[in-house]
């Protein structure tokens, strides 16, 4: 149970590979790995630099295609998600909204589109939903590479920030509510209604109404802000989500 927490593995099989040395992941997706190199010829499957990992053309939903260098400066947010997936859809509008706002802010902001749909007319017809840019559908190696940096399980998922700060930020544009200008970065408390909570153990502080959320998030704020830096030192995750939920 200690390891299955540790890795938080949410769904089986899982494959991860560590250093024995350290404990720290090396590739948290291992399915994938053997999957795309069984007979090892990546071996040990370390982490690759981004820059690498995603060269090549890039397009836009009106056919345009620009060279992945376009990104290097900005924020960039790698969104893993699909048509056939209804909470997908959801974020997409959510996600829309709040690129548009970052945008018009003058930030260098950009979001790569990483999908996981069933076909291209699939792909093309959720692409045309999003004014940002994406790998093409049929770039599998590479969809399935960003997949294996970034070792994501499920969809959707997103990993937002120039230096990737937030390995499974999924949540960031509910937790900015549409208003931060970027880049996202994580908050020590959130309110449930925004997340899944299958990620993890969590502490969630239930109140009558959302006229008592204000009180509850002041009393739990300090905690989380103080367990999380303490985590954060040792470059370690914290051990618990922390969430307030109204009605």
């Amino acid at each position: 149970l200690k390891l299955w927490n540790k890795y938080r593995v949410s769904n089986i099989p899982s494959l991860i590979f560590i250093d024995a040395s350290t404990g720290k992941v090396v590739c948290r997706n291992g399915l994938l790995v053997i999957r795309d190199d069984p007979e090892g010829l990546e071996f040990p499957w370390g982490p690759k630099p981004f820059s690498e990992v995603v060269a090549g053309p890039l397009l836009r939903n009106n056919g345009q295609t620009l060279d992945s260098s376009a990104l290097e400066g900005s924020h960039v947010g790698v969104y893993f998600s699909a048509h056939w997936c209804p909470p997908c859809r959801s974020l997409t509008r959510v996600l829309v909204e709040s690129y548009c706002k970052i945008k018009e802010a003058g930030q260098k902001f950009e979001i790569l589109f990483v999908s996981a749909d069933r076909s291209e007319d699939s792909f093309k017809q959720y692409f045309s939903e999003m004014p940002w840019v994406a790998v093409p559908y049929a770039d599998e190696a590479r969809r399935s590479r960003l997949n294996r940096l970034y070792g994501i399980q499920g969809t959707p998922a997103s990993v937002l920030g120039m230096s990737c700060r937030e390995a499974d930020a999924r949540w960031a544009a509910a937790r900015a509510g549409g208003d931060r200008k970027g880049p996202f970065s994580p908050r020590p408390l959130t309110d449930s209604n925004a997340v899944p909570l299958n990620e993890g153990p969590c502490l969630v502080l239930f109140v009558e109404d959302d006229g008592e959320s204000e009180a509850a998030k002041q009393l739990i704020q300090p905690i989380a802000e103080k367990i999380i830096a303490k985590y954060k030192a040792k470059e370690e995750e914290a051990p618990l989500l922390f969430f307030v939920a109204g009605e």
